[in-house]
């Protein structure tokens, strides 16, 4: 089993999420328990044995994503570990966002 590790940006995109649905649903504990699940998600991407997601090398070397709900897990792969980069809404530019994010 790899390690799951959360990228800083990833804590950040699951807090921001949670505080979305906190915001649109008038519930913390709505809010709380929808990152709860995306969080948990991650964790089976980085149970399961083999190579998951979508090459996504137009990204960034090595990412790969994962789409989950109307989110989309976007990671990578270590020697022992699954690396969770960015939790983006799946409507997003994903593309604009992460060539604004290298420059």
């Amino acid at each position: 089993m790899r390690q799951l590790i959360l990228l800083d940006a990833a804590l950040e995109d699951l807090l921001a999420i949670q505080a979305h649905i906190t915001r649109e649903s008038a519930n913390a504990a709505t809010g709380r328990g929808f990152a709860e699940v995306l969080y948990r998600q991650c964790a089976r991407l980085a149970a399961l044995p083999g190579t998951l997601g979508r090459p996504r090398e137009e990204l960034r070397p090595g990412m790969r994503s994962f789409a989950f709900k109307s989110y989309v897990i976007f990671f990578r792969y270590g020697a022992e570990a699954l690396e969770v980069v960015n939790i983006l809404e799946g409507h997003r530019d994903i593309l604009a966002y992460y060539r604004d994010d290298a420059g």
